[in-house]
């Protein structure tokens, strides 16, 4: 009897435990301490530290990873959001904004990624943010969407407060701002390019270029400088945004040829050095475009050599590593895994998707199983100790009944 009530006693002992530590596990981190992977597959926005072996962070199927080049961790995000677009304040490290793909809203964290604060854009539109660009020196966040232009945000610390809206009829495409002090910001749509005056509050057409503009990039040099590729007439670059310079100097420009920039990028911690992707132009009816490759300059533009041959498809985006020259990951058409070009490690084509599913369960679940895989084989015992003690019993009984039988004759 005795045997019997300490064998019960353990069991709801550990099946207490077990039920302690999965409600544990559940009001914990869904994933205290996530998986890091090697690569990434389905980039769609990308922020690079803003210094040498900083954190960059990048956008992959709707996720947020911090890490790179070749070792990512994924940054938990709210519950239901959709990420689509990142940016960082280059003053504040630790600071994150992100752009949700399935509501007109941002989120800002303080900690790297541990808490997040949700900001509502100010309109009653419905659709996504497409990008965002931050100016650190005059706090101002840029948040361009799909379907209600672009949404100026002051940083006040305690949370981010609606300071100014530009209204368009076409998708944002892209956005650049400065962070000297000087109150450079740019966007981008499909057709038209836009220069913020009086630090965003009022906003210009730039009209000065030849043709539509296809790529931006703002180097935070001193004074800062904007560069912007064209359709057809290669890159250009200024100070204020008014005048214009090209820089085409081993670009393969030449006199009637149409020089297409498919992609162009800034390495934020060696401002000096650009990287620009490419391509030819060819008939007026059909178009028929020839890539020529990825280009490098290391003086702000005044010199370009090539650094890599053009891929299969054309390039979209660029994403340098920060403060290695040479070092370039490039997005294309056909394909949102990066490729590594120039000085850049090849990434493993690992689904980041795929490690985390491998390594879904926290110490808490495991620890949850082992309880209740223990209380399950205290149960068996117990049954089985239930059975003996029954079988124990029924012949005591029939014994009993012989003795009495025996007795009688």
């Amino acid at each position: 009897m005795l045997a019997r009530r300490v064998l019960a006693a353990a069991i709801t002992l550990v099946l207490v435990g077990a039920v302690f530590v999965s409600a544990v596990g559940a009001l914990g981190p869904t994933n205290t301490h996530p998986q890091a992977v090697p690569g990434l597959e389905n980039v769609r926005d990308y922020a690079p530290a803003p210094v040498t072996g900083g954190l960059s962070y990048a956008v992959d199927a709707g996720l947020l990873y911090a890490g790179g080049p070749t070792q990512w961790q994924r940054v938990d995000t709210p519950d239901g959001v959709i990420v689509n677009a990142v940016a960082l304040d280059r003053e504040r490290p630790g600071t994150v904004y992100i752009g949700a793909a399935n509501e007109l809203a941002i989120y800002v964290s303080r900690d790297a990624g541990r808490n997040w604060m949700r900001i509502p854009l100010d309109t009653e539109a419905i659709g996504a943010v497409t990008d965002l660009a931050v100016d650190s020196a005059n706090r101002l966040v840029y948040v361009g969407t799909d379907t209600d232009g672009v949404h100026r945000l002051r940083d006040v610390g305690t949370s981010l407060i609606a300071a100014g809206h530009l209204l368009l009829d076409e998708p944002v495409l892209q956005l650049a701002a400065d962070n000297s002090g000087a109150g450079l910001a740019f966007v981008r749509t499909q057709w038209n390019l836009y220069r913020a005056q009086e630090f965003g509050l009022v906003w210009q057409t730039v009209d000065e270029l030849p043709d539509v503009a296809t790529a931006l990039a703002i180097a935070d040099t001193t004074p800062p400088t904007v560069y912007v590729g064209t359709a057809n007439s290669g890159l250009f670059a200024s100070q204020d945004g008014l005048a214009w310079q090209a820089v085409n100097t081993g670009l393969g420009l030449a006199p009637g040829a149409r020089l297409h920039v498919d992609a162009l990028a800034v390495d934020p911690a060696q401002p000096q050095v650009l990287y620009a992707a490419t391509s030819y132009l060819l008939g007026s009816t059909v178009v028929h475009q020839t890539l020529l490759g990825v280009y490098m300059s290391q003086d702000g533009a005044t010199q370009w050599t090539k650094l890599a041959d053009a891929p299969e498809s054309a390039i979209v985006e660029l994403l340098p590593v920060p403060g290695q020259t040479g070092a370039v990951y490039a997005l294309t058409e056909t394909s949102r895994t990066p490729l590594a070009l120039g000085n850049a490690p090849a990434m493993a084509a690992t689904s980041p998707a795929a490690q985390e599913a491998q390594t879904g369960l926290s110490f808490s679940d495991v620890l949850a199983w082992i309880f209740a895989g223990l209380a399950a084989l205290m149960l068996l015992v117990a049954v089985g100790l239930d059975i003996v003690r029954r079988y124990e019993l029924d012949v005591r009984k029939q014994l009993g009944r012989r003795r009495s039988a025996e007795a009688k004759r």
